[in-house]
Formats: structure tokens, C-alpha cells, sequence
């Protein structure tokens, strides 16, 4: 990779100049990685009217802005073909939740530590290095395809056929096998995608094997419904015998790989 394509693009979107004055700044003297402010909006329509002729690797965000807010355009930013990392920037410490909801990279308060700003920068830069690498990185051609991770300072290969479940904790997923549970820096939406169709995407915090799924019931998990009643839809997971929330809108979808898988 050339150092000009190593540079992190970042675009700045903050209703005060004051706000982009001071990050931009603080882009400037991140070191590692390199990054660079490429463009700078007020709003989200001057924001997408930017990215329509341009690129960038992550997009600063404030929440609180006139008209659309941060949390609508970042939902808008996911929908994007090459969909920029976003760390959101802001004032207001209680929309942290609903922003690792979209799968934000960080969610840094005001006044920003210099620190902070450049450990999400590192986050953008190794996700954008996910990307680019290969899909399923195998050591040779008769090795099963498998996902690497960093377990205590080792880097370890982790055969797919031995993944129960991905599931996204604020700011980190883990991902589940039958002995261990490992943390990853890679949102579920790329997960997702590259892992096609043996996994499957059964809540907005949860992507599971197909093969692992045991049984689809009415279960009381706390804390992990929309609406806080903790009564819906679960998924067993084999052979861990761990329940996972499954949407309303994704039930029908695991009835039918139950259905396929014969159980």
C-alpha cells in the first residue's frame, strides 16, 4: 500500500466551527495512523451532498445538529456501498447506546482527549485493514476456512466450523465457540457479509451459526428486548445451551434454517 492510500480520509460533521476547529487539529497530530481531514459539513445534507463525490475512510460525527441528527445520518451511512467508519463526537453522553446500535466505531464526548481521538483512529485503521485483507484467511488450501483473532498477545486461527455466534457488546464483538470466547474489532454488518450463508443475522446484536441453532422458543431474557418487556422470541445455541434474542422481524427466517436443518 502506497503512504498516500495509508492515510485515514476523515471527514468532520459538527454545526459549530469552534467543534471542527479542534478536531481538525487533533486529526493533524495523530501520528499512528496518519490521517487527514478531506472534508468538512455543518449538517447531514452537506454531509451526504460531500460524499456523493467523495470518499472517506471514517466520519467524525456530532449527535446534536439542526435538522437530521448524527444517529439518522449515521443509519443513512450504513446503507452506502463503501460505508465509512463512524466515531461519533459529542456533547450528549446518553445516546452511547443507541450508537454502538449502528455499529459505530467509538463514541468520543466533548471536550475530546487527544488520546481518545487517536485510539478510534487506530479502531478505524484496523477495520479498514479487515477489510482490504482477504475475506477468510486460510494458511493452505485443504485448511478450513477460519477467522483470526489476538487472544493475550497471540494471534490464533480459528476454524468457522467452530464458531457458534457472533454478538456485538458495545463497543466489541465477541465470538463464541464451544470452549472460548474471544473479542473482536470488526463490526457484525462485515462479519456478516463475509461470511455469507452459513451464518445468520437473528437480532441487531447477534449473527450465529446456521448449524448450531438447536430450537426457536418464547424466552425470557432480561435486558435484551426492544421494548424492555424481556419476553420474545430466543434461539438455542448448541452445544453451549446459551439463549440469544432473535427479532420479531427475523423469526421467520430462522423457522425456515430450523426447517432446512430438519429439527
Amino acid at each position: 500500500m502506497s503512504a498516500a492510500a495509508s492515510v485515514l480520509r476523515v471527514l468532520l460533521v459538527d454545526d459549530e466551527e469552534l467543534a471542527r476547529l479542534r478536531l481538525r487539529g487533533l486529526v493533524h497530530d495523530c501520528v499512528e495512523p496518519k490521517a487527514s481531514v478531506v472534508g468538512e459539513a455543518a449538517n447531514a445534507l452537506q454531509a451526504l451532498a460531500w460524499l456523493a463525490g467523495h470518499a472517506c475512510d471514517a466520519v467524525l460525527l456530532d449527535v446534536q445538529m439542526p435538522g437530521r441528527d448524527g444517529t439518522q445520518l449515521a443509519a443513512e451511512l450504513k446503507r452506502l456501498a463503501n460505508a465509512p467508519a463512524v466515531v461519533f463526537v459529542t456533547a450528549h453522553a446518553q445516546h452511547a447506546l443507541q450508537a454502538f446500535d449502528l455499529e459505530a466505531v467509538d463514541y468520543l464526548t466533548k471536550p475530546v482527549r487527544r488520546e481518545r481521538l487517536h485510539a478510534a483512529l487506530q479502531r478505524v485503521a484496523q477495520r479498514r485493514a479487515l477489510r482490504q485483507a482477504s475475506p477468510l484467511p486460510v494458511a493452505a488450501a485443504d485448511e478450513a476456512p477460519a477467522i483470526m483473532v489476538t487472544d493475550r498477545g497471540r494471534v490464533l486461527r480459528v476454524p468457522l466450523a467452530e464458531v457458534l455466534y457472533f454478538k456485538a457488546e458495545l463497543k466489541y464483538v465477541t465470538l463464541r465457540t464451544a470452549d472460548h470466547t474471544y473479542v473482536l474489532d470488526e463490526a457484525l454488518s462485515d462479519l456478516e457479509q463475509r461470511l455469507g450463508d452459513g451464518f445468520l443475522r437473528v437480532h441487531r446484536n447477534a449473527l450465529v451459526a446456521r448449524n448450531a441453532v438447536r430450537a426457536l422458543e418464547r424466552r425470557t431474557l432480561a435486558g435484551e428486548r426492544d421494548d424492555d418487556s424481556g419476553e420474545g422470541w430466543a434461539v438455542r445455541m448448541a452445544p453451549v445451551d446459551e439463549w440469544l434474542a432473535v427479532s420479531r422481524r427475523q423469526v421467520a427466517a430462522v423457522r425456515d434454517a430450523l426447517v432446512a436443518l430438519g429439527r
